[in-house]
């Protein structure tokens, strides 16, 4: 394999954005193991294999690998000492390979690898696509009808997940049913633990309230865990998802917990992250949060949600948590992004959890 210098290549939708570029010096691999494992477990192709490295997403390395016009997607565990049930990417290419045989949205899998010998961490390979990934929730450049199909089927996409029979396609074991956000309270206060690097009080009283304000309703789904604009590509000229990306942390869950989480950017004004602050939200077709949640309500067949607050106030401690994660590797020199001296991030979704819960 070669390494070329950075280039910028078309299927973000972002301008001046460089999605791909060289293969950073801190997440090299041994090229030499990679182009013989994968001759012989993906495909043998004529001419060589070039390694380059997507320049977005924190958690878990992803790589593009390219033979003339083929081109294909690596993603593996990061370096290090990891949390424990953190970067469970086995998972990711299990719930894709199962979705992909009833027609969901996902990328073709190719092969998995949890042999460290050849790059040092568990890793899999599937197809690359070619469309539009979104990386600011604004939308710019877009007409207002265009926002609103984008806004449109990127709801419709989250219900039918929640509407996928997981028993009917192998996942039946993919996750404990019920108890889904007591569960989640304690992993994430877990991890947060073992990545805290001072005391955050608003992170201490989510931490002791959300168990006793979370509603009782035990609904189980397929619930991608990170379900947002960003981590969906769409159609190169239509408004069509065609592959939801970024699994890691799926389960069998409560459905609830997408649509909060998605719900996030209208309250963050994070611009690493989504933010819809500011705008003129009808102006711009793009839906208000009250209409976002009743469309994903009449399409799963629910009434209004009672005590989305709470729901709300988890899915932002949750990402306050995995945020505290990415600094501390960040720190550590591990991460995928260079240090910071402040956690602004986790700062900022703590607080506005805490104005949210007390709605």
């Amino acid at each position: 394999m070669t390494t070329p210098p950075a280039t910028t290549l078309a299927a973000t939708a972002d301008p001046g954005q460089p999605l791909i570029g060289a293969v950073r010096d801190n997440q090299r691999l041994d090229e030499v193991a990679l182009n013989a494992w994968f001759r012989a477990n993906v495909e043998d192709p004529d001419q060589p294999l070039v390694l380059r490295q997507f320049n977005r997403g924190a958690s878990n390395p992803t790589y593009l690998i390219s033979a003339g016009a083929a081109r294909w997607v690596l993603r593996k565990k990061p370096p290090g000492s990891l949390l424990a049930s953190a970067h469970q990417i086995d998972r990711e290419y299990r719930v894709m390979s199962a979705l992909g045989t009833v027609g969901f949205p996902v990328p073709r899998m190719r092969a998995f690898c949890d042999d460290p010998s050849v790059i040092g961490t568990a890793f899999y390979v599937m197809d690359f696509l070619a469309g539009r990934i979104f990386r600011d929730a604004r939308l710019p450049g877009l007409a207002p009808a265009e926002r609103a199909a984008i806004y449109d089927n990127l709801n419709a996409t989250l219900a039918r997940l929640h509407q996928v029979d997981f028993a009917a396609i192998g996942l039946a074991d993919f996750g404990r049913p019920g108890n889904y956000f007591q569960r989640q309270i304690d992993r994430w206060t877990l991890q947060y633990r073992g990545a805290e690097t001072e005391t955050l009080p608003a992170m201490e009283r989510l931490m002791a309230e959300l168990p006793a304000r979370i509603p009782a309703d035990h609904a189980v789904a397929i619930a991608h865990g990170d379900y947002r604009l960003e981590n969906v590509m769409f159609h190169p000229t239509e408004p069509r998802i065609i592959a939801v990306l970024d699994w890691e942390l799926c389960t069998l869950g409560h459905p609830l917990a997408d649509i909060a989480y998605g719900c996030i950017l209208y309250h963050s004004n994070s611009e690493s992250w989504g933010t819809l602050s500011g705008v003129d939200l009808a102006a711009a077709g793009i839906p208000d949060e009250a209409a976002y949640v009743a469309a994903y309500c009449r399409r799963t067949g629910r009434e209004a949600i009672a005590g989305f607050n709470v729901y709300l106030a988890f899915s932002m401690f949750r990402l306050a948590a995995i945020g505290q994660g990415v600094f501390k590797r960040n720190l550590m020199g591990i991460g995928n992004a260079p240090a910071s001296s402040d956690n602004v991030h986790t700062r900022h979704l703590a607080a506005t959890a805490c104005r949210v819960l007390d709605r």
